[in-house]
């Protein structure tokens, strides 16, 4: 048992019974990512040496998968984004609204990944911009970025929308900046309530489309009276849309960002341990309050494996979205303009250099600065270490 237990380590162990068990039952997509996951990291991408140039000590680094589904490549993948997105942020408060879909469309959307996916966002920023145009409301256009989460915190299916909401938004005429409340920006009922008027009417435009798919257990719902009988019950629900309380300065907008953009189902630091019994790891029961919220699950390597496979995204899809002011092409015009409104000096343009960046961690010995002495390709293994002295500042990489 390695004293970090890592997801890899898991799929490693396990992966190969579980490809032979499922054989025919995994698509080549996430027959990839357990590849990427297993390999990331290790000999069979390659890799390079780093040598210290103060004191010569030395290590291997091996390359990353960099697969958007991997537990390992996801923090460096999140600071690169949130660079970007600094430069974007307004000097008002900012909203978290979180978009749910309901278990029976969540069940249509298991086997309708892509297309139903879609329409949760769609309907989700359609809903958002809607009401906040409305002069009822705040009468305004405003900006929103969304990200896709599949997943409860027990590796279940649970397709839900984080948003990330400035406080406020450009008046209609384009001459004003109008402010939410302090710690209110839309109701959430009125937001409930269009949203599920949208995402029902899209979703029935679907179906009588023909993109939608039936499987297993919902094949009966290809029959267009029963497909509407089994929604009959959502279209009397109350469907929540929760908004949290804005926060509190832009650095926690940004802390919430990295925790958010880039996670994956589950990642490595939840995991407890992997034995004959399974794998046991923590989560949280939002059915519960205080301490009695984090409980601890054991499933079986196979199972674990499964549902974790339940969250692998359709290829190319964009699990991170931007919408109305904060839209990609439209996106620095609008900032622009917003600065104005509220008066702001524009961010500070970052300094340019003529080197990238050094990304590689310092020497752990004495601190100095890591160089690349060698470069090992795909299942290889670097030449054994030199045991010449210590290198000086004349090496180059």
């Amino acid at each position: 048992m390695p004293a970090s237990l890592e997801v890899a380590d898991i799929f490693r162990a396990a992966g190969p019974a579980y490809r032979a068990a499922h054989q025919g039952h995994l698509s080549l997509h996430q027959l990839k990512v357990m590849s990427a996951v297993e390999h990331c990291r290790t000999a069979a991408l390659g890799g390079h040496v780093e040598a210290c140039e103060g004191c010569g000590h030395w290590r291997i680094a091996y390359n990353s998968c960099r697969n958007r589904h991997c537990p390992r490549c996801q923090g460096a993948a999140a600071r690169t984004w949130l660079a970007a997105r600094e430069a974007d942020l307004l000097p008002v408060g900012y909203f978290h609204v979180v978009f749910t879909l309901p278990a029976e469309v969540a069940n249509l959307a298991f086997q309708n990944k892509a297309v139903i996916y879609d329409l949760l966002f769609r309907a989700a920023s359609d809903t958002m911009m809607t009401i906040a145009a409305d002069p009822k409301h705040l009468g305004a256009r405003i900006g929103m970025t969304a990200v896709l989460h599949s997943w409860g915190s027990a590796l279940t299916h649970h397709p839900h929308i984080h948003m990330v909401v400035p406080g406020g938004g450009i008046s209609l005429d384009g001459a004003r900046w109008v402010s939410a409340r302090p710690a209110f920006l839309l109701p959430v009922r009125v937001l409930g309530a269009l949203f599920r008027r949208l995402l029902l009417s899209r979703l029935l435009a679907l179906y009588d489309a023909g993109r939608l798919g039936f499987y297993g257990s919902l094949a009966h719902l290809a029959d267009r009276r029963t497909f509407l009988r089994y929604l009959s019950p959502v279209r009397k629900k109350r469907w929540v849309v929760y908004a949290k309380p804005p926060f509190a300065g832009p650095e926690a907008v940004l802390a919430y960002l990295s925790r958010y953009t880039h996670r994956v189902a589950i990642s490595s630091s939840r995991l407890i341990r992997f034995d004959d019994d399974g794998v046991t790891f923590r989560y949280k029961d939002y059915r519960r309050n205080g301490a009695e919220r984090h409980q601890v699950m054991t499933l079986t390597a196979d199972e674990f494996i499964r549902r974790f496979l339940l969250h692998v995204l359709p290829k190319g899809f964009h699990r991170i979205r931007h919408y109305g002011l904060l839209a990609s092409g439209t996106r620095k015009a609008h900032l622009e303009h917003a600065r104005r409104l509220l008066a702001v000096a524009p961010p500070a343009a970052p300094e340019m250099s003529d080197e990238p960046p050094d990304t590689r961690p310092p020497c752990p010995c004495c601190g100095g600065r890591m160089i690349v002495i060698e470069i090992f390709e795909r299942w290889r293994q670097p030449r054994a270490p030199p045991t010449t002295a210590p290198l000086t500042g004349g090496l180059v990489s």
